[in-house]
């Protein structure tokens, strides 16, 4: 069975931490988070960014870049045999990156660039597309075009919240249920949904605590995967801290919401 029809069939999982800060804390995640996957029945994809392009401030951590962030995803692939995504920033990283990724992961913020949905789309790879903090649901499916015209139909789409003021989201459901009436798998971000964007000034801050009440509704609702950043030490994280769920958390977080509520055990 090829990834994107055990997506389409079983509940997923995408998680990782934000960005890729060194070697070891990423193999460390994706062994551990792997095998929680593994114990509550979940297809794991692991997550983390070579690049995080849209920091609030020009100070911010990004990353090490496209080369080595690679060279450190193939490693993940190689040692645990785990599908890999990443964010894609810009159209002409599209044929590099999916030499190595199995998703490709179109940040919110860009969601409506044609260039990048195209490109990815010529991949033939997975395109994650996470819907804008601008969008509602319906509106995603003139990005959902934009990569069918290139003849890929592996496409996903990511709720991450709307814009509600000023360092603020919200979350409307029926985003949801509009973006699955296109017929390709739903995925809830709900560490970024958690996020408040510039809340501090130069970065982002943002409230953990609410993760488990938004996974357990968006379970509720129907979706097809979980979207989770997750750290060891989220408070010492070197981006999106807030809002990411540490590790020690995290199975006990799945059990209480997506295993809960998805699969109805216990």
């Amino acid at each position: 069975m090829s990834l994107y029809e055990n997506i389409k069939n079983n509940t997923f999982l995408i998680s990782g931490p934000c960005i890729i800060e060194n070697e070891t804390m990423v193999m460390n995640l994706a062994e551990k988070i792997s095998k929680i996957a593994e114990e509550l029945n979940l297809t794991y994809i692991f997550k983390a960014s070579f690049d995080k392009a849209n920091r609030t401030s020009v100070d911010s951590y990004r990353g090490h870049g496209m080369k080595e962030g690679l060279r450190v995803l193939q490693k993940v692939k190689d040692t645990f045999g785990l599908p890999v995504t990443t964010d894609i920033h810009e159209s002409w990283q599209a044929p590099e990156l999916a030499e190595v990724i199995d998703i490709l992961q179109i940040p919110a913020f860009l969601c409506r660039q044609t260039d990048l949905l195209v490109e990815c789309g010529k991949t033939n790879r997975i395109v994650n597309i996470k819907k804008a903090q601008f969008l509602s649901g319906h509106d995603m499916i003139h990005a959902v075009k934009k990569v069918e015209n290139t003849g890929n139909k592996q496409i996903m789409l990511t709720e991450r919240g709307t814009m509600f003021g000023y360092n603020n989201l919200v979350v409307d459901f029926r985003n949801l249920v509009d973006m699955k009436s296109f017929g390709y798998p739903v995925c809830m971000d709900i560490t970024h949904s958690t996020q408040k964007p510039g809340g501090m000034g130069g970065k982002s801050g943002g409230n953990r605590e609410y993760a488990v009440y938004l996974a357990s509704a968006a379970a509720a609702v129907g979706v097809d995967g979980f979207f989770f950043e997750v750290h060891e030490n989220p408070d010492e994280a070197l981006s999106d801290g807030p809002n990411m769920i540490a590790l020690k958390d995290f199975k006990q977080l799945l059990l209480d919401s997506v295993v809960k509520y998805k699969t109805g055990l216990k």
